[in-house]
């Protein structure tokens, strides 16, 4: 959204000067801050729309300025990261950041992201308005999803979800027995209107299984169709 207040946590100074530039030409409102421990500060006084996050950082690093922010704001995360090995990746996403993007990239995609970040977090906000004025709260089988306070039981116990898990069930979920693509998930969770990395998709649905299953290897509610994609069963 034109306007937003964009966090960039960047030590490469020319790196961080051509994400300002962009960003600003765009039309957001652009902060800045060169290490991890200037990069909390920053976010905790300036209030951003979203945080686009490196992983190497100087003083404290990306993930845990990640695990930090996650425990004080739903504030969208972008993690931007060198590394290549899958494991690196998912960490990025286990620890609440809703993306990542592998260095090299191109400016065009990380925008189109930006704008998907963002439309995104303000639908959540609007769902959310919503949703506490006719108290929507909805079963699925055993679970019990309230949209209003982005809480979720099973069974009577509550299940503790990042905001990301959270809304790939509460989709899911409010369209029982749907197979849904990777590539159309990420257009209806995430709000890309591009062929993201569906890798996202998979890394997400992973860990909500272990959160929301009895047996993750062989789920019964989060559940593949193999060659097209997921669906949920009460």
């Amino acid at each position: 959204m034109v306007g937003s207040r964009v966090l960039i946590v960047e030590d490469d100074r020319t790196l961080l000067e051509v994400l300002r530039f962009n960003l600003s030409k765009e039309g957001y409102e652009v902060l800045t801050a060169a290490d991890g421990a200037a990069g909390l500060e920053v976010a905790r006084s300036g209030k951003p729309d979203l945080v686009i996050l490196d992983v190497m950082l100087p003083k404290m690093d990306g993930y845990e300025l990640c695990r930090i922010l996650r425990q004080e704001t739903t504030v969208p995360i972008m993690m931007l990261t060198a590394k290549t090995e899958e494991t690196d990746r998912v960490v990025g996403l286990e620890i609440g950041a809703d993306d990542y993007v592998t260095k090299p990239f191109g400016m065009r995609e990380l925008m189109a992201r930006v704008r998907a970040m963002l439309r995104r977090a303000e639908m959540l906000r609007e769902e959310l308005a919503g949703a506490r004025g006719t108290g929507a709260v909805f079963k699925a089988g055993d679970f019990e999803i309230d949209a209003a306070r982005h809480k979720v039981w099973r069974g009577g116990v509550a299940v503790a979800l990042t905001r990301m898990e959270f809304a790939l069930l509460e989709f899911l979920a409010r369209n029982q027995g749907q197979v849904f693509t990777r590539d159309r998930l990420l257009e209806k969770v995430w709000g890309y209107d591009f062929a993201g990395d569906t890798r996202t998709v998979d890394v997400h649905i992973s860990w909500l299984r272990r959160k929301i299953e009895a047996d993750p290897a062989h789920p019964k509610h989060i559940v593949t169709v193999r060659g097209v994609g997921y669906k949920f069963e009460a």
